[in-house]
């Protein structure tokens, strides 16, 4: 189960530091009078610190290192 773990956040830490996050657009209502409605796309971003992939990254590895074997 130890080394399952660490291998996924190996996995999840080097997406991490490859992609430091993402874009993605939400419609917005400007006006909502009736059957008058005017929206708009609002582009929102997620980012994450670089040295939290190093850290998932170097956590897995440490995990992985120390699992035992059956």
């Amino acid at each position: 189960m130890n080394r399952t773990i660490g291998l996924v956040l190996i996995v999840l830490g080097v997406v991490m530091l490859i992609w430091t996050g993402f874009t993605y657009t939400k419609k917005e209502k400007i006006i909502d009078a009736g059957p008058l409605q005017v929206s708009a796309d609002k582009k929102e971003s997620v980012n994450w610190p670089p040295y939290l992939g190093g850290l998932l990254l170097v956590g897995g590895i440490v995990i992985v290192a120390t699992a035992k074997k059956k």
